[in-house]
C-alpha cells in the first residue's frame, strides 16, 4: 500500500500529518517512510531516524566530441527541452535542461555524442526508533530539477534493514509530497494507491488544495483531507469537499501546546497522545477506502 501526503502549499501541516501517520502506522505494518520533498526535507526532525548511507544520484548528460561532430544539428532538433544547440560551428549544452532522455546520443549519425554522470543530490537511507525505513532525497544546491532524485528515491527498498518484530507484517509505504502541484508532485503521486491531501480553512488553504486535487484526479486516485488548524478560518473547505465528494477524514485545531511542541521537533501524537487514536482512526478509514 502505498499513501501519498500532499499538500498544495507549504506550511499546511503536511509533515505533521505524515510523521504521525507513519508513527501510529509502524504499530501494525511494515512502514517505509519517503521523504520526497528534495529541496527542503524536514521529516528526519521530527521521525529522528539514524542515517546510516548516503549514495548520491544524477542524470546522464551530453558531452560532444568537437572533432568527430559535424554539426548536423540533429541532436538539437531532437531535443525537446533544448538543452542543446547547434550555433554555427559550435555546440551549446545546457546541463540545467538537460532531462537525461539519451536522446541526442541515440540520433548522432556520426557517434560524436557520449554521456557523462551529472550528481543532482543524494539519497539518505536509515531506520527510525520506531523501526520505520526512511529515506530522504536531498537535491544539491543550485539544481533545477528534483524529479530523477524522485524517481530512485521511489526505487529503494529497505533490504538491509533489520525486522522490528518476529511476525512479517503487511508492508506500508507513506510519501511526504513536496508543497505545490507542480513536476515533483506528480511525479511523487504516480504510482501511489491514496492520496491524503493537507489543507487550511483559509482562501489560500482552499486555491491550492484545488490545484493538488485536480492531479489526483488525473490519476484516478482516491483522496481524503485533513483540515489543519481547524476553526480560523470559514466554511470554504467544507462546502468544496462536500461538491468534489473528497472525505473530510481528521480535523486538527489551533492550539498553542501543538505549535510549541512541533517547533521543538515533537511529533503531533508525541506531544498530545490522545491523536494517536484518532491517527489510528485516520488510517483504518484510508485502508478501508483503498480497498474499497
Amino acid at each position: 500500500m502505498r499513501i501519498v501526503v500532499a499538500s498544495g502549499k507549504g506550511g499546511t501541516g503536511k509533515t505533521t500529518v505524515s510523521t504521525s501517520l507513519a508513527q501510529v502506522a509502524a504499530e501494525a505494518y511494515s512502514v517505509r517512510f519517503l521523504d520526497c520533498d528534495v529541496e527542503a526535507p524536514n521529516a528526519a526532525l521530527f521521525l529522528h531516524p539514524a542515517l546510516a548511507t548516503q549514495r548520491e544520484v544524477g542524470i546522464l548528460v551530453p558531452r560532444v566530441d568537437t572533432q568527430a561532430c559535424t554539426h548536423c544539428g540533429k541532436c538539437a532538433e531532437v531535443c525537446q527541452f533544448h538543452a542543446i544547440a547547434v550555433v554555427g560551428q559550435t555546440v551549446l549544452v545546457f546541463d540545467d535542461l538537460c532531462h537525461g532522455c539519451g536522446s541526442c546520443t541515440l540520433i548522432c549519425p556520426e557517434q560524436a555524442i557520449s554521456e557523462q554522470l551529472s550528481v543532482i543530490g543524494v539519497i539518505d537511507t536509515g531506520l527510525t526508533p520506531e523501526g520505520i525505513a526512511f529515506a530522504q532525497g536531498v537535491m544539491n544546491v543550485g539544481q533545477a530539477m528534483g524529479v530523477p532524485i524522485l524517481r530512485e528515491l521511489k526505487k529503494w527498498t529497505p533490504e538491509a534493514m533489520p525486522a522490528t518484530c518476529d511476525a512479517p507484517r503487511q508492508p506500508l509505504e507513506i510519501r511526504d509530497a513536496p508543497p505545490g502541484a507542480s513536476c515533483p508532485v506528480v511525479e511523487t503521486m504516480r504510482g501511489a494507491e491514496f492520496v491524503l491531501f493537507v489543507t487550511e480553512p483559509t482562501p489560500f488553504g482552499l486555491h491550492d488544495l484545488k490545484q493538488v486535487a485536480a492531479i489526483a484526479r488525473e490519476f484516478d486516485l482516491p483522496a481524503g483531507v485533513v483540515i489543519n488548524r481547524d476553526g480560523i478560518g470559514d466554511d470554504a473547505i467544507d462546502t468544496y469537499c462536500a461538491v468534489q465528494n473528497l472525505p473530510i477524514l481528521l480535523r486538527i485545531p489551533l492550539e498553542r501546546r501543538i505549535a510549541e511542541a512541533l517547533a521543538s521537533g515533537q511529533t503531533l501524537v508525541d506531544a498530545a497522545p490522545e491523536y494517536r487514536t484518532l491517527f489510528k482512526d485516520l488510517l483504518e478509514r484510508i485502508v478501508a477506502r483503498m480497498n474499497a
